[in-house]
């Protein structure tokens, strides 16, 4: 697995988790998923992505 893929799949996994957080703990976890898209664009802007950074750092190799 690349870490292009792992940041994807990682912020689809938070998304799903923050919708359900919403449904079945407390209306104020949809914060949690205005958090990750807000994530998701500024990475699309800047490239800076921590969780990107933490996958490279667990050993997943970027794409060629």
């Amino acid at each position: 697995m690349t870490v292009e893929k792992a940041v994807f799949r990682f912020a689809g996994l938070m998304v799903l988790l923050s919708l359900a957080l919403t449904e079945f703990v407390h209306p104020g976890f949809f914060w949690f998923s205005v958090f990750v898209g807000a994530n998701l664009l500024q990475f699309s802007f800047t490239g800076f992505c921590p969780a990107a950074i933490v996958f490279r750092k667990l050993g997943l190799k970027t794409q060629a």
